[in-house]
């Protein structure tokens, strides 16, 4: 890989990333090779598993350049944008197996138009239906390709096209692909295994139709290098080659990168484009970045970046959102599979809400600054939520969650997450992606529990209930069964309780050894409470004392006890287990 130099010589490229996404075996891989031209190192799977089962088993790439359509160059003129000779398809064959699911996450990641290929035997399956949700989750454009015409007996062909392009029409009614264009394909007739002399079908009309929804993407050279790879290799006497799509910045020659996944730092030697070299890459671009003295082996999936400019974290606060279609409960405590950046790993969530201060709308909503669904901050009070709130046809009320991941991870910041349960059955007929949001904040501190946690205000209600036991003067009563005898009383002292009564008062203390308390009533008791009182103590008589703990039962059934009611809440990430009353 050498460098050109001058770059005023080459013609200009723009690319564009199309994700093939579908169903294992709906013909995704044939028909990305129907389409390309050119092969990139990582194309058509070079997995040797995946040749022997004729199956993808992890992101392909490759291309083909058309020159640039009318439409684009007036884009092109409209934004003031650098004049572009053509424009290359570069294609991302996504993984159709179910248990990779990791993969395709990551793929999603780096198209500007999805491509979900169906195969029209089938139809649509769960997977296809898990490629969609990725897909209105990470693109704004989609193309349905509906593959394998041949195995549809020629007389009733067209019938059975037009049936399903019906179907897939309805199917996507209520996402954002609504009225998407539908087009029918024989990428490979005969299967895979026919020989290579059948010409594909359909494949001219498909190249139009993407030359017609190609769009000028927003591509910006600035900000700081995010370069997703996806394969690694060297080349005798020349270095590693690391190929990937820059997510956002630019790169050139002689730049120095960082792998921080390894913690190192390489200078780059040379950069190509499909085999040509390039002085410069930019956010968009597909990319093969040689660099000396580093083991390919040590990297085959991950990112590179501007020196310093990840984070690794071991936990984070993201917005959340349930995936309507996902079935099960969405737990505090449980874990899930999180996909951040381009890895996966298990992480305990924990949800909770804001609590709405003063300015909140008539209708408990929050303005529009406060309430933006990527907004956060350490000042707001939260309520801890046991599981994601969900109120039926309204709208859920924006919601965050706690991620504590089960070992660090490496990811920019503001980037999509996705939680899925990838230990579910694969082939039951169920949604696996249970919820998706934005990394907000990140704890790159291993001790973050201690140094970063006590800063989130997350409360949780608790309620007390014990029973008046004696009257000792008109301004105070000792009440029991509020708490264990072991409980640090010195934490409730001061707090607010009413009586059943309807009295107010406050802990003075503990009285005795046993978890009895001492209570103040300042406005004193009602005279009605203290006959209530002494008309119940005459009635347990002198045995009242035998039993303690089989009498304080009785006693809740009792009409005549006075009970004590302790509400308070407690912040769950206080070092100091302080109690809090409103």
């Amino acid at each position: 890989m050498a460098d050109t130099g001058d770059s005023s010589t080459l013609p200009k490229t723009l690319n564009f990333n199309v994700g093939v996404l579908g169903h294992v075996d709906s013909g995704k891989t044939s028909l990305a090779r129907a389409l390309s031209s050119t092969a990139s190192t990582a194309a058509f799977d070079k997995n040797p598993q995946s040749k022997e089962r004729g199956i993808t088993l992890d992101l392909g790439f490759s291309a083909f350049t058309v020159p640039l359509p009318e439409h684009m160059k007036e884009a092109c003129r409209d934004a003031r944008d650098r004049e572009y000779d053509s424009l290359q398809f570069t294609l991302v064959d996504c993984p159709g197996h179910a248990s990779l699911i990791r993969t395709i996450i990551g793929g999603a990641q780096i198209i500007d138009l999805m491509m979900l290929v169906v195969d029209i035997v089938k139809g649509m399956q769960t997977q296809t239906a898990e490629c969609l949700l990725i897909g209105q989750l990470t693109c704004s454009r989609m193309v349905v390709i509906l593959n394998k015409t041949d195995l549809l007996p020629s007389d009733k062909r067209q019938a059975a096209i037009d049936k399903m392009t019906k179907r897939m029409h309805k199917t996507l009614e209520n996402t954002r692909f609504k009225g998407c264009p539908v087009v029918a394909v024989a990428a490979k007739p005969g299967g895979p295994e026919a020989p290579d002399t059948q010409e594909a079908q359909g494949i001219p009309e498909l190249i139009e139709l993407l030359k017609a929804q190609a769009f000028l993407p927003r591509r910006d050279p600035s900000g700081s290098l995010l370069m997703a790879v996806d394969h690694c290799f060297s080349i005798r006497g020349q270095g590693t080659v690391i190929t990937g799509t820059i997510l956002q910045g630019s790169l050139s020659v002689n730049d120095t990168v960082e792998i921080p996944a390894l913690k190192v730092t390489r200078k780059v030697k040379s950069v190509q484009m499909f085999r040509k070299p390039v002085p410069s890459a930019m956010q968009g671009d597909r990319v093969g970045v040689c660099v000396t003295q580093f083991d390919p082996k040590l990297l085959e999936r991950g990112v590179v970046c501007t020196p310093g400019s990840l984070q690794t974290l071991y936990a984070a606060i993201i917005s959340v959102q349930k995936i309507e279609y996902y079935r099960g409960a969405l737990s505090s405590r449980a874990k899930f599979h999180i996909t951040i950046g381009h890895e996966t790993v298990m992480a305990r969530i924990s949800f909770f809400i804001r609590v709405l201060p003063d300015n909140a709308c008539g209708d408990g909503s929050l303005n529009s600054q406060e309430q933006s669904s990527n907004s956060f901050s350490f000042d707001w009070e939260f309520h801890h939520l046991d599981e994601y709130l969900t109120v039926g046809e309204r709208r859920e009320p924006q919601q965050w969650a706690l991620l504590e991941f089960e070992r660090p991870v490496t990811c920019p910041s503001l980037c999509l997450v996705i939680g899925s349960r990838l230990d579910s059955d694969i082939h039951g007929n169920t949604c696996r992606l249970a919820f998706q949001g934005k990394l907000l904040e990140g704890f790159e501190d291993k001790n973050y529990t201690e140094t970063a946690l006590p800063r989130l205000k997350i409360s949780k209600d608790k309620q007390k209930e014990g029973a008046v036991e004696r009257v000792t003067d008109d301004y105070t009563v000792i009440g029991r069964n509020l708490f264990k005898k072991e409980t640090n009383l010195q934490l409730f002292v001061g707090l607010k309780v009413t009586l059943s009564t309807g009295e107010t008062g406050s802990i003075e203390g503990s009285f005795g050894q046993s978890g009895k308390i001492k209570i103040r009533i300042p406005e004193g008791l009602k005279e009605e409470t203290k006959q209530l009182l002494t008309s119940s103590s005459k009635k347990k008589g002198k045995g009242g004392t035998k039993n303690e703990s089989s009498k304080s039962e009785e006693t809740k059934q009792d009409p005549q006890t006075v009970t004590i009611h302790l509400n308070f809440k407690r912040y769950i990430y206080d070092p100091h287990k302080k109690m809090v009353q409103s």
